[in-house]
Formats: structure tokens, sequence, C-alpha cells
């Protein structure tokens, strides 16, 4: 009996219930993988590089031997490690190509007693599958505002009174300025947030408004997918104002003796906007821990930057409020009912 094969749709979907197998190499593992899979490798790094070196010298006979001598000895191990992560005995395997790798392992798991599907044609036909999603039309409605705003916090309460948000600095790890990393966790692989950002944007409904965060395509390392990216440039967009006072001790409090040493090297980044000598007065603030005026100074700064970039979008359609709430559920609810305003006198 042949085992069944799924296309990728399917595959995620089955994959919310199942355990998934990801028989690629470690190393391709570490680099992307859809979320939530597991990583089973039928070969280590190394064991994968001496197959294929076998392959390209002597032949396909030769590398198919060599990797049966190495699997021979793990048999027995897979099928308990498959069996510690599945209960009920039902996985999902893939590979990269939906090739012999993932066919072995199949094999081998059904022949003991699993319940087991493939991806037809592999991570290679996932990563084709979330690049077509990507490109598909979107009700999209951008977030924006000054630095120290509160825009991704706002997001969270739209969240909460039922809107659908995309957090892409949240998946990014990183809050979008040069000084973006500092207290957060290591980014990604700009393929594993793809493969992140394509599981929350898969599941929301497109014929409603989805708020997403003004960004530039770059957040830290990471960037936006192009098909993404273009759709949000060309989506109207709707700017929060928020008091300088409450945009600075935003900025304090989420800076402020975290990691100083970042936080120089950073500002030196932006020696070439700034100033040598601007650079230098900011340091000092940093240094002698006056955390209030250095934020005072340094959004004016990134004002200057928002200002320029706003009048550059004014051929798009966008709104702008003047936020009177002192917290991001005041201010999610000020721009829901904003937002209502604007659409009923259209």
């Amino acid at each position: 009996m042949s085992i069944e094969r799924l296309n990728t749709e399917e595959f995620l979907l089955e994959g919310e219930q199942s355990v998934i197998l990801d028989v690629r190499s470690p190393s391709e593992f570490r680099v992307g993988h859809i979320p939530g899979a597991h990583s089973f490798p039928l070969f280590t790094d190394e064991e994968r590089a001496k197959v294929g070196t076998l392959y390209s010298k002597s032949g396909k006979e030769s590398a198919l031997f060599a990797g049966l001598d190495i699997v021979g000895a793990k048999m027995s191990a897979f099928v308990k490690k498959a069996k510690s992560l599945s209960s009920n005995r039902k996985v999902l395997v893939h590979c990269w190509r939906g090739g012999m790798r993932s066919a072995s392992i199949a094999w081998l798991l059904e022949f003991s007693g699993f319940d087991v599907k493939l991806l037809e044609g592999g991570y290679k036909s996932y990563r084709a599958y979330i690049r077509e999603l990507f490109a598909r039309p979107a009700d999209i409605v951008i977030l924006s505002g000054q630095t120290g705003s509160g825009k991704t916090d706002v997001l969270k309460e739209l969240k909460c009174l039922g809107e659908q948000i995309l957090d892409l600095e949240g998946l990014a790890n990183h809050k979008g300025s040069v000084f973006g990393h500092i207290g957060q966790i290591e980014q990604p692989s700009n393929e594993q947030f793809e493969n992140d950002l394509a599981k929350i944007w898969g599941k929301l409904d497109f014929n409603k408004k989805i708020w997403i965060e003004d960004e530039s395509q770059r957040i830290g390392k990471i960037s936006i997918p192009d098909t993404l990216f273009q759709s949000m440039k060309k989506a109207p967009f709707i700017s929060i104002s928020i008091p300088i006072a409450y945009r600075i001790d935003r900025l304090v409090k989420e800076y402020a003796g975290i990691d100083d040493e970042s936080l120089i090297i950073d500002l030196k980044k932006l020696t070439d906007s700034l100033g040598n000598l601007a650079v230098q007065e900011l340091t000092s603030m940093i240094l002698g821990k006056n955390y209030t005026l250095f934020a005072a100074k340094i959004l004016d700064y990134y004002d200057k930057r928002y200002d320029f970039s706003f009048d550059k979008k004014k051929t798009i359609i966008n709104y702008k409020i003047n936020l009177v709430g002192i917290s991001a559920k005041e201010h999610a609810n000020e721009l829901l009912k904003y937002m209502e305003q604007k659409c009923n006198a259209q």
C-alpha cells in the first residue's frame, strides 16, 4: 500500500493535530522549518556531506549503499523517537523535495505501525506555497505614528477588541529602530521569520481589516517578504499622535539602564545623520544616566525622519488622529471610534 501524499495546504491543516517530522539535516532545520515541526534528521550534517560527496564522485549506487549503512544502525532509534513524539502514532513526514529521505523514514515508520503521510514536493513546495500566500490581496490598514507612540501596544489592544493584527516586530524580535534589538532575544533567520509570519498570515480573514504597524522593509536583520511589503506600501494608513512627554516616558522605560554599552554602540551608527558632536553629547547623557534628556534629544532626530517619510506618503489615503488617553487600551478604543466615524461619513 502506497503512503498518502498531501499538498502543502492539506499538510499544514493536518499538522495542527499531528506530529510533523522534518527529516532534513540539523543545519537545514536551523535555517528554517515549518513552525511546530520536530527535527528528525535521517543524516547528521557530516553524514549528509559524506553521502553527497560519494554521489558526486562515485555515483548514485555508491551513495545509496553508504546511506543504507548509516541508516541501518539507526532504525530502532528512529522508531523509538517517533513513538516518544507521537502517542497516537500519527505522523507527517517531509524532507527537502519529498524524495528519498522522507520516503525512507515514512516506509520505516509505516512498517512499524505508524499512520504516515508525506508532504508532496517537500519543504521546497511549502516555501513556494507561503510565497504565494503573501501575494494574496488583503484589506490592510497601516498603523503609523512617531517613535515612542506605543503602536505595538495599541495593536495588541486592538486584537483584544476583536481586530485582526499582524505584529511584525514581535515576530522579528526587534523594535524597528537602530536600538530595537536592545532587551530582545536573538532574531530568527529571515527564512524562519517568513515561516512564522506565514503561519499567522494564513489564518487571517483577508476580507476583513488587518492592522499592521508602519515599518521599513528591514526590521533589524530581517526583511519583510517583498510581495507583502508592496501591499503595505499601497495600503491606507492612520497616523496616531501622542504627547511628547508620554513618548519620552515610554522610551525611558523601554531602554534606560538595560544595556548602556549597546545603546552607545548603536548611537555611533547614527554619526552620519547626527554628526560627531551630537553623538558625543548623547553619549555623555547615557554615561551620566540622564536618560530622560537623551530620549528627548533622540526623539527630535526620529521625528524629523518621520515627518519626511509622512510627507512622501501624502498621495496614499491617510488619516491622522490626536489621541488623548493615557493607556494603550484607551488609544485603541479611540482609534476604532475614529475609524468608525470616518467610514460612516464616506
